[in-house]
């Protein structure tokens, strides 16, 4: 998957992502870190270098993300309290989970690195992971909107999203079964 141009293969991770972009850009942004970014352009040029990296649909995806799963959670847990939802949501937008859903798409082969990101194994780093995750679920709400996102992160969670129940949510919560006790 991955090879030595600047662009990862984009009708493969397509394929993964089961969306196809009207505007690839945004799929190109959603995959590029800062540290390539800043090797692009001119040093200093922190604007130019922030038009090519993904922070801000890291941003919007963080936010799209958490509406997707809250929608997900009322409607399949009607009756659940605000602190089980909470506690469900917590753990299914988590660094953790997100990242494991990006290894799952193998996500990290179509990451655009610098060099020092790329020695220090950026790859596997679940913090980088979790932000592609996010990263992409904004680009596809920016380019397709709400209903395609929903698709995207019903698809890239369905085992997550399906295991999910307040019990199993609330033992893995530990700092509320320490205050509770």
């Amino acid at each position: 998957m991955r090879n030595d141009s600047s662009i990862p293969d984009l009708d493969l991770l397509e394929s993964i992502l089961a969306y196809n972009f009207n505007d690839r850009t945004l799929l190109e942004r959603a995959i590029t870190h800062r540290s390539w970014a800043h090797e692009q352009v001119a040093p200093g040029d922190e604007h130019e270098a922030r038009k090519l990296h993904n922070e801000s649909l890291e941003f919007l995806g963080d936010s799209v993300l958490g509406l997707v799963v809250a929608n997900y959670l009322c409607n399949s847990y009607p009756l659940g309290t605000e602190g089980e939802l909470s506690r469900m949501k917590h753990r299914l937008v988590s660094a953790p989970t997100l990242a494991n859903a990006s290894q799952e798409l193998k996500l990290g082969e179509f990451l655009r690195f610098g060099r020092g990101e790329e020695k220090s194994g950026g790859r596997h780093k679940n913090a980088l992971l979790a932000d592609v995750f996010e990263a992409i679920t904004g680009a596809i709400f920016t380019d397709g909107g709400m209903e395609a996102a929903t698709h995207f992160v019903c698809h890239a969670l369905r085992d997550e999203l399906e295991g999910a129940d307040p019990l199993t949510a609330a033992n893995a919560d530990f700092k509320t079964m320490l205050q509770e006790r």
